[in-house]
Parts: C-alpha cells; sequence; structure tokens
C-alpha cells in the first residue's frame, strides 16, 4: 500500500472524543505523508487547532482527495458509508455492528470486553495498530492559534490579570440540562484558592454554563471571576497553557487544558465515571477520584440528582493540586 495520504473519521461524540482521536493521526503521520480528518460541524473549530491533521473536512462535505486508508474511530452507518463509498481500500472500524462489513479491518473495542481501565487513547490506537501505525508518547495535541491568544490576552487586560491565575471549570455537558446542578463545592474550592493564593480564579464554561459559573463567582467572593460564554475553544486553550493551573470536572476542556501541557486537575464524580479510562492525558495531570457510593445503575446522563458532586470534597482537591504542582512534570 503507497504511503500518500490517510482519512480519519472522527465524527462523533464530544469535544474530548474528538481531541483524543488526534492520537490516531499522530499515528497515521508516521507512515503517510498527510492525513485529513474528518469531524461533526461543531468540532471543526477545535479540529482546527490539531496539527497532525492537514485538511479538517465537515461530516458531509465531498472528500477533495483519494486516499490509502481510512479509519473511522466513531462508526455510525453513515461515518461507515463515507469511505466505502469514496472507494477507499484499506478500510478500518469497530467490528460487532450490523455495518461492520463496509470495513476491511474491524477492531474489537477492548471496553465491549469488560476493559475498564485502559486510558481511551490506547484503545483508539488499536484502530491504528491494525495497519502498523502506533505512538509511544499518546499524548493529544491543540495548538492555540494567533487569534486565540489575542483573546486570551484581552481578556485577561479586561479583568487586569497578570500571569498568575487559577481555571476552574465546574461543568460537563450534562450539567445545563439540570437545574440541580451542585455548585457548593465549587464556591468552597473557589473561595479558598482565592483566599490563600491571592490570584484570580476564573470560573469557565459554554455560554449555557453562564448561570452556575456566575453563581460560583458571586458567592466564593472577590478574586472569583465567571468568564462562561466569554472564551471560543481555542481562547480557552490559550488561557489553560498560561493557567497556573485547571481544574476541571470530566469535560472535553479538561482534555484540552491536558493537551496545551497545562497542569491539569481532572475531577471525577461518578462512580461510572471511570477515571482510569478517561483521565486528561499530558505532561502534569492528576485526578480526584470518585469518592461517593452512588447506586450502581446511576449514570451522568441520568443521575437525577448529582448527590456525588454536591459531597466533593474541595480540600482533597486542593491537596491533589497541591500534589500536582509540586511534583515534576513527566518527560
Amino acid at each position: 500500500m503507497p504511503s500518500d495520504r490517510a482519512l480519519l473519521v472522527t465524527a462523533g461524540g464530544g469535544i474530548g472524543d474528538t481531541l483524543l482521536s488526534g492520537v490516531v493521526g499522530r499515528a497515521l503521520r508516521a507512515r503517510f505523508a498527510a492525513v485529513d480528518a474528518v469531524v461533526l460541524p461543531a468540532h471543526a473549530g477545535l479540529a482546527a487547532r490539531m496539527p497532525m491533521f492537514e485538511q479538517r473536512l465537515v461530516l458531509g462535505e465531498r472528500l477533495p482527495h483519494q486516499y490509502d486508508a481510512a479509519i473511522v474511530t466513531w462508526a455510525t452507518l453513515q461515518t461507515a458509508l463515507l469511505p466505502f463509498w469514496a472507494r477507499i481500500p484499506v478500510r478500518v472500524g469497530q467490528a460487532s455492528r450490523l455495518y461492520s462489513a463496509l470495513f476491511t479491518r474491524r477492531v474489537v473495542v477492548r471496553s465491549e470486553r469488560g476493559d475498564r481501565t485502559t486510558p481511551w487513547t490506547q484503545i483508539l490506537l488499536d484502530y491504528a495498530r491494525t495497519i502498523g501505525c502506533d505512538l509511544d508518547d499518546p499524548i493529544p495535541e491543540f495548538v492555540p492559534n494567533d487569534d486565540d491568544i489575542r483573546d486570551a490576552d484581552a481578556l485577561l487586560h479586561v479583568h487586569g490579570s497578570g500571569d498568575a491565575f487559577y481555571l476552574l471549570h465546574p461543568t460537563r455537558a450534562q450539567s445545563v440540562q439540570h437545574t440541580r446542578w451542585p455548585i457548593e463545592p465549587f464556591v468552597s474550592l473557589a473561595r479558598e484558592l482565592a483566599r490563600r493564593d491571592g490570584i484570580p480564579i476564573f470560573v469557565t464554561g459554554a455560554a449555557g454554563d453562564a448561570t452556575i459559573a456566575d453563581a460560583i463567582a458571586e458567592r466564593a467572593g472577590r478574586g472569583v471571576i465567571a468568564v462562561a460564554g466569554a472564551t471560543s475553544i481555542g481562547a480557552f486553550g490559550a488561557l489553560a497553557g498560561r493557567a497556573r493551573a485547571v481544574i476541571a470536572v470530566d469535560s472535553g476542556p479538561m482534555h484540552v487544558a491536558a493537551a496545551v501541557g497545562a497542569p491539569t486537575v481532572g475531577i471525577f464524580a461518578l462512580q461510572s465515571d471511570e477515571p482510569d479510562r478517561w483521565a486528561p492525558q499530558g505532561r502534569r495531570v492528576a485526578i480526584v477520584r470518585p469518592a461517593y457510593p452512588c447506586p450502581p445503575w446511576h449514570r451522568k446522563e441520568t443521575c437525577p440528582d448529582f448527590a456525588c458532586v454536591r459531597e466533593l470534597d474541595a480540600t482533597r482537591i486542593v491537596a491533589t493540586l497541591d500534589g500536582l504542582l509540586g511534583a515534576p512534570a513527566e518527560p
């Protein structure tokens, strides 16, 4: 098979799913001269900041090149048909699906065999390994552009902040669907860090998270500033790269922060969150594991009260942060 151009179809899931799939693109670059990506429309801005891709296409756009191989990491009938109709000779995708016959090489996903501890980046790399591509350092990459850096500078200037600050990302995609998303532990955490360290705490989030971020900032008091909805994903990455540390619940922005190299504490509240699989992947990362005894049937998509979030221990989060900042970065 000539090593010319490959296609990665990663059109599904959330920001974190697309970002983590970048390790497959990096692995393909070791064999192919160019790698293009197909992503969801909502993730086009994210993909534009993932340097392993030469071209970033939105699902539904016409493919601009012929490809020697395609990997589909988020398989649906639509994404499985894409390389099939394009007559790409080598098509790698998930096994055990009704449309798996569309793939020439099929991968049994380890998590479907009961694996709950292997990092998702390693599971994704199983797709690349079927065609002889792999990575020794499967760390996602996210590179803010010049506009992102200018936007981050402008936000820091507006709020009179220097280069010493924390980012606190207290929400996840499901939080905006629940009026009962707890804020008390984040109020305590922000108040303690602002009091102890004397630097601003920026509470981040999407526009839909503004009510939560505003409430945390108002109750935490001086030095805690809500900026939910004020940054693009690129500007968030630029801010994260300059922050003393980022503290985030399990979410796409948590993965972005780790990918830009920020010291990142990932908070996993639900017992079903599987922190070994979804922990942030970076040079300086740490996690806060679940401690609340969630009923076994509770899932993040359907949890009725998020009691595990309400019971998060701010003291334990601070101790994890201090341990991370006191440890040397991984080589």
